[in-house]
């Protein structure tokens, strides 16, 4: 009885190992180990198995060998489609990777709209093809998100997540692309109808040997996209331009709880240890804020939400912290902890009014991102047109952001009474900070934006 039950014992062993195996050929001789080890215990456990028992081991030790060898896992995991929230989360970290590369120019003001610039490129690679497209899925930090039997897959995220945003009609966020492509190329209609499937994208053909008629076209387009918000985009352009990519965002969000104007008052603004400014500093009474202080990063964070569902999320380092300090700390994993660790507490809140108009010129700085093929002859577009030499000519991104008491005006272009005072219920934003415009419910990261000197316009 006893040596029946031991058998019985391995058999339920054995099986559930043959189970869990996976399909990994390492893993394959590790499991045969532990089947063979297991049945060498069983049988030294035993003083005495009949002749009958060992054969029936031995049939079925080798028919359980056979199995995990050579047939197909009950619980294989299969490889999951991604979905939106993976869309967003491979964003915020090409969001971070591009604020590095720009902070690493200069050390002045910063703002970008990640989402704009990547949905604008997103949409150009569905006209790549071979390496040029495999350098802006990788840029983007996509490639995770790529499925060889899913073609598709990246668009449709971007789609979803377009809905997902615009979803709730009252928020004012409008998004546009549009290509503008040399005559002498002509244009794929099944190119054409992909975009406007997923981006509502569209096409145009250019004479940009006509650079004045070109230039007035292009200005007209984005000063429509964003209400007058960007103007000139662009002042000349050469005549051998090939290809242009014009994505627009448009963003006006006011506060759920708004500053009171009759508060604002000129106060310091402590830009690093030698140099301080004068600033209208808006305040708000002691009230219900969300912050955190993220003591790794000796930074403190604060949650200003706007009305339908985005808010600004300010990360402002400790007293006597260089800000540069914390750039390469700056990951997306960072900043979905500063939001799951937001607690409710009262403050006295200080920031200071600020506009800014930024420009970038993309194509010297996604390079260094891994995306170059496409600014060369070399570039495949082959899906956007047969004709070939097609090439992007020039990328330009330009932003801007107007931060008063009322709340924020955001528009961002990619072409391709009372003295402030110290207390533990305060939070004073007096020095360099970090800023993130977010949509809440997808934790999509719709601006990015650093200020070192709120009285600086552009860069």
């Amino acid at each position: 009885m006893y040596k029946s039950a031991v058998v019985s014992k391995w058999f339920i062993h054995i099986i559930y190992i043959s189970m869990c195996w996976s399909t990994e050929k390492k893993q394959k001789h590790f499991t045969v180990k532990i089947i063979l080890d297991l049945t060498v215990n069983t049988i030294a456990g035993c003083d005495h198995i009949t002749h009958q028992i060992t054969m029936m081991m031995k049939v079925g030790l080798l028919f359980l060998l056979t199995h995990v060898w050579t047939l197909t896992p009950v619980y294989q995991t299969q490889e999951q489609s991604p979905n939106i929230t993976d869309l967003t989360f491979k964003n915020m970290d090409f969001a971070m990777n591009l604020y590095r590369k720009i902070a690493g120019y200069h050390d002045n003001n910063i703002f970008f709209s990640p989402l704009s610039i990547s949905t604008a490129f997103a949409t150009l690679s569905m006209a790549a093809q071979g390496p040029t497209r495999d350098q802006i899925v990788k840029g983007l930090n996509l490639a995770h998100l790529d499925r060889d039997k899913q073609p598709d897959i990246i668009p449709e995220l971007f789609q979803q997540l377009q809905g997902n945003i615009t979803q709730d009609e009252s928020l004012k966020l409008d998004q546009s692309t549009t290509f503008f492509v040399c005559l002498k190329f002509e244009v794929e209609s099944d190119y054409s109808d992909q975009i406007k499937k997923f981006f509502n994208a569209d096409i145009n053909n250019v004479d940009f040997a006509n650079t004045k008629a070109s230039v007035s076209m292009i200005n007209d387009y984005i000063m429509r996209k964003t209400g007058n918000r960007v103007k000139e985009m662009v002042s000349d352009l050469d005549p051998l331009t090939q290809l242009m990519l014009i994505n627009t965002i448009f963003f006006r969000g006011e506060w759920q709880m708004p500053f009171n104007p009759n508060y604002t008052e000129i106060q310091r603004f402590y830009i690093d240890n030698y140099n301080i400014v004068q600033v209208p500093m808006m305040l708000r009474m002691e009230d219900k804020f969300y912050t955190m202080d993220d003591f790794s990063l000796n930074a403190k964070v604060l949650k200003l939400p706007y009305r339908d569902g985005v808010s600004m999320l300010i990360l402002l380092p400790n007293k006597g912290l260089d800000y540069t300090t914390i750039d390469d700390e700056i990951t997306a994993e960072r900043f979905l902890n500063w939001i799951k660790n937001l607690k409710e507490r009262k403050l006295e809140v200080q920031l200071p009014k600020f506009k800014m108009e930024q420009s970038y010129a993309m194509h010297n700085i996604l390079p260094d991102l891994g995306i170059s093929s496409i600014f060369h002859d070399t570039a495949n577009l082959t899906k956007l047109s047969k004709d070939p030499g097609l090439k992007v000519s020039e990328v330009l991104h330009k932003a801007v952001i107007e931060v008063d008491e009322r709340g924020t005006t955001a528009a961002a272009a990619t072409e391709s009474g009372i003295i402030g005072y110290s207390l533990p219920s305060s939070f004073i934003v007096n020095r360099p900070f970090f800023f993130f415009i977010y949509h809440e419910a997808t934790n999509s990261l719709l601006f990015m934006g650093r200020v070192t000197d709120p009285t600086k316009n552009g860069v």
